[in-house]
């Protein structure tokens, strides 16, 4: 798996490329999190378009982000869901779990908005 990091002003955007299924990708994976977390970068958006397949590894690598992101006050989200994976999260209830948007820009956008108010944050 090839992950490309960009960073749009405090967010981090991964793209994420290959498949999601067991070792190495998935230490690889969580490592570049937890990097990103220790660096201060605690927006981070995940485009998944070019994930060819997830597996039952992938899902817990997916998950162990999210709750690492989440447990240093930040957020992780996911961008350009395919059908294959949205059928995936929706099987696994992972659907209610992950933010997930259409486009990159609509998914770095979505930090800039309050998600119960819909309201812009004043930073």
């Amino acid at each position: 798996m090839q992950i490309k990091e960009t960073i749009e002003g405090d967010v981090v955007v991964l793209a994420l490329k290959g498949n999601l299924m067991g070792e190495p990708e998935t230490t690889e994976f969580r490592e570049k999190i937890k990097s990103l977390v220790r660096d201060g970068f605690l927006k981070i958006v995940l485009d998944v378009a070019k994930i060819k397949w997830i597996n039952s590894s992938g899902l817990g690598a997916l998950i162990a982000a999210l709750a690492t992101v989440n447990g240093s006050g930040g957020d992780m989200r996911i961008a350009n869901v395919t059908d294959k994976i949205n059928s995936l999260f929706m099987i696994t209830q992972l659907i209610k779990v992950f933010k997930s948007f259409d486009t990159i820009e609509r998914t770095v956008a979505s930090f800039l908005v309050d998600p119960i108010s819909g309201k812009p944050v004043e930073d």
